[in-house]
């Protein structure tokens, strides 16, 4: 059974850090490219990390470049992604996702991935 379980979410102060994980079963990360995307309340979901170990490459979203690192354990079979300089609009609900038919044209794209986890919160406020 395919699942994927993300962790590490909270309440941090702007310019606080967070780590977050995404724990995968059913299936291998480094066959697959992995993806952070976060929702916040009333915004459509958006990707912010993109990790493809099948050609070693890593996508960010602009305004989280400098801050955000994407990286993989295929060991662990988890990919994680370290916040740092959080920033009170980084709030949202962050999600890890799955692409088994990896096109980097549609990194972005939510009807790309095959499998999604459930969601944890960041909530970044003073």
């Amino acid at each position: 059974e395919v699942q994927l379980q993300a962790s590490g979410g909270g309440l941090v102060q702007p310019g606080g850090s967070l780590r977050l994980s995404c724990a995968a079963s059913g299936f291998s990360v480094g066959d697959h490219a992995m993806t952070w995307f976060r929702q916040a309340p009333g915004k459509e979901r958006e990707g912010v990390a993109c990790i493809n170990d099948n050609d070693n490459t890593t996508y960010y979203l602009d305004s989280v470049k400098g801050r955000f690192t994407i990286s993989s354990d295929i060991g662990k079979n988890t990919v994680d992604l370290q916040m740092n300089n959080l920033r009170p609009e980084d709030t949202a609900n962050y999600f890890c996702a799955a692409d088994r038919a990896f096109h980097p044209a549609d990194v972005w794209d939510i009807f790309s991935y095959d499998y999604w986890g459930q969601g944890t919160q960041v909530t970044v406020s003073s």
